[in-house]
């Protein structure tokens, strides 16, 4: 298949997807390939790391080598 043939068979499939939250998964990936390199974030998505940088000041934050402590004595009670 050539590339050509390729874009127009993923159109095709795009047009038949229904679940926006595929589309917008879709649209992630795509945008990522894209040949800007500036990130636009949403409204929620600046307040939700406004957020997350007040909990990490005030110590609300676990650490990655612990949540995998956690994670797996989570693992091994099951």
């Amino acid at each position: 298949m050539t590339r050509v043939e390729l874009k127009k068979h993923l159109i095709q499939k795009i047009t038949e997807i229904n679940d926006e939250s595929f589309l917008n998964a879709i649209k992630t990936i795509l945008d990522s390939k894209s040949n800007s390199q500036i990130l636009k974030l949403t409204d929620a998505q600046s307040s939700d790391i406004a957020e997350s940088k007040k909990e990490i000041k005030k110590g609300l934050y676990v650490e990655q080598a612990e949540m995998d402590i956690k994670f797996n004595e989570w693992l091994n009670a099951k």
